[in-house]
């Protein structure tokens, strides 16, 4: 190997963030590898929290760690921009040109070359080529996404104060995601109701959400106990919960069912399935599974090549599949950070990466909540409405923000979050 390796991290979510972080802090800081991520966003943020940001219930900028902050302080260089195209041959990877938010030219196509690559793009919602669905569905893939989503749903609450009449929404997809953001979306609506009151001398308008799930139940990878009274509790709150509902289409007044019916919905979201994003089509010819994901071997080397690591939901391990979850992306990130060190130096062969399952966690809103640990046992519910499943939620995201920051730092972000809530309303207003 080179005296000073080029490693490059193509994404920057739960997995590829921690990654660079990490190896900044080793290969970086001795100068034995430049070490660079590479991003179309200029932030990141906790994937698993991107419904609260549709739903407008966090838009604290404390949620956002910021690329260019987190390298400058952690030893890594960062480049906003999306990889197009991978030459495994010259080993480099073709950046497209960046662009202003409105559409002014910033950068021209780059190219970057590599000794390692580790892809960490991420997943998106399939629509399984459903039609209609890309022409007239939200999604909330990332954060650009979610806050389109929020925008118009303010605008659409607006127009539903104006004329006093109801605002309904569908969201396809009854799993974590589908179900935290219609339990949100309902609380945004309860944080607003005394708002409303003062700014517009009356109520809210009523919120109808109806969520379809095409399986016989909602969060299909939880036990059915959790899948049971999360239907209960979504009822109970108003939402209207249909399972077995395969949709055939979509069209910009609701969604068409496979039997028929059609489910009026003035905003339609599609958070069902799982793929890898379209572009990994464009990396230099790698296996890939029917969703688009990169074919890697259990150390997350590709396939097809030594040099090409991926890791979080764009992969696959082809001996030993594993969900698409930010538990997986984590440790399989600090995999990565623990071994290629030797790889890099040394020429050692990355091991096998055993994932640990800690169990998973779904949060109604303030709700309920539940946790589902290794060996069926089941946490929350009951009379405490899931309030240790519901803080577990949140500890998890706040240990998020600590491994990245650093304890002081970490510390003084959750502080300063907790500051901002007495100061600024509990949800976004415009």
């Amino acid at each position: 190997m080179a005296s000073r390796s080029e490693i490059l991290i193509v994404g920057g979510g739960v997995a590829g963030l921690a990654l660079a972080t990490r190896l900044g802090k080793t290969l970086g800081r001795q100068g034995k590898a430049r070490i660079t991520l590479v991003d179309k966003s200029f932030c990141h943020v906790w994937k698993p929290m991107l419904h609260c940001f549709a739903a407008g219930t966090v838009m604290n900028e404390n949620d956002r760690i910021s690329f260019m902050s987190q390298a400058s302080g952690n030893h890594f260089e960062f480049w906003p921009g999306e990889v197009v195209s991978l030459d495994r041959e010259k080993r480099q990877v073709t950046l497209s040109p960046f662009h202003a938010s409105d559409g002014t030219p910033v950068l021209e196509s780059r190219t970057l070359t590599y000794d390692a690559v580790v892809l960490a793009v991420g997943s998106c919602a399939n629509d399984f080529g459903t039609p209609g669905v890309k022409e007239n569905c939200l999604f909330i893939d990332n954060l650009v996404e979610a806050n389109s989503f929020n925008e118009k749903f303010r605008m659409e609450l607006l127009k539903a104060f104006a004329s006093t009449s109801k605002l309904d929404i569908a969201i396809v997809g009854g799993g974590a995601t589908g179900t935290q953001l219609a339990a949100e979306l309902h609380k945004s609506l309860e944080i607003v109701d005394p708002v409303s009151l003062h700014a517009f001398g009356k109520e809210p308008p009523k919120l109808s959400i109806t969520l379809l799930q095409s399986g016989a139940r909602i969060l299909p990878a939880f036990p059915e106990s959790v899948s049971v009274a999360a239907q209960q509790e979504l009822e109970r709150i108003g939402v209207t919960v249909r399972t077995s509902a395969r949709v055939a289409g979509a069209d910009q007044s609701g969604f068409i069912l496979k039997d028929g019916t059609h489910v009026p919905a003035m905003l339609r979201v599609w958070a069902a399935g799982v793929k890898a994003p379209e572009v990994t089509r464009a990396y230099g010819g790698l296996s890939l599974n029917r969703a688009g994901q990169i074919q890697v071997k259990p150390n997350l080397c590709s396939v097809d090549d030594n040099r090409i690591f991926a890791m979080g939901d764009c992969s696959f391990i082809v001996d030993d599949p594993l969900p698409a979850t930010a538990q997986v992306a984590r440790q399989q990130a600090i995999h990565l950070a623990r071994h290629l060190p030797a790889w890099i130096e040394h020429g050692q062969e990355v091991p096998g990466c055993i994932f640990h399952n800690k169990g998973a966690i779904v949060a109604l809103g303030n709700y309920n909540g539940w946790a589902a640990l290794p060996g069926g046992r089941v946490l929350g519910g009951g009379f405490m409405r899931g309030l240790s499943a519901r803080i577990g939620h949140i500890m998890l995201y706040r240990k998020h923000q600590v491994e990245l920051y650093g304890l002081l730092r970490g510390l003084a972000s959750i502080f300063a979050d907790r500051i901002e809530t007495f100061i600024r309303p509990p949800v976004r207003l415009d």
